[in-house]
């Protein structure tokens, strides 16, 4: 686990990710530049090749990842036993949930909406741990103070 301060640095990287997705769909933001690529599949099939690309959509994945890791592996300022437990309880209720969204999307989900869950996806588990350990943690707050 890292310093708990690493937290608001995750978040602020997520906030940032939000404004580029806000400016992404609702304005088409693009950042143009030249990529290196194992395989390409768009209209031609690239091997280990260079080409220029709209790298929006990428950089916008990497600060959801970055920052979502950077919360989810910081400490809470006062980290002890029970902590850890609504960390591993949140972990395997997230996990869970997220297999029963995985499932529904692929009995009842075709198409491009397919493909876009696959995309969002790759930052359903930590948000919905994130969630979830909040809830968790809020509520152990709560009856502490009772």
């Amino acid at each position: 686990m890292i310093n708990y301060r690493f937290k608001y640095f995750g978040l602020a990287i997520v906030l940032v990710a939000v404004a580029f997705t806000v400016l992404y769909f609702g304005f088409n933001f693009r950042f143009e530049m030249t990529v290196f690529a194992v395989h390409s599949a768009f209209f031609e099939t690239k091997m280990f090749a260079l080409f220029k690309t709209n790298f929006a959509d990428e950089l916008i994945l990497i600060l959801y990842l970055t920052g979502l890791a950077l919360m989810i592996f910081s400490k809470e300022r006062n980290e002890d036993v029970g902590i850890m437990q609504r960390r591993h309880d949140a972990m395997r209720y997230a996990f869970f949930i997220n297999l029963l969204i995985q499932l529904f999307v692929i009995l009842f989900i075709y198409g491009q909406g397919f493909i876009a869950f696959l995309v969002l996806n790759l930052i359903n588990l930590p948000l919905l741990y994130l969630v979830l350990f909040f809830i968790m943690k809020r509520g152990v707050n709560e009856h502490q103070r009772k």
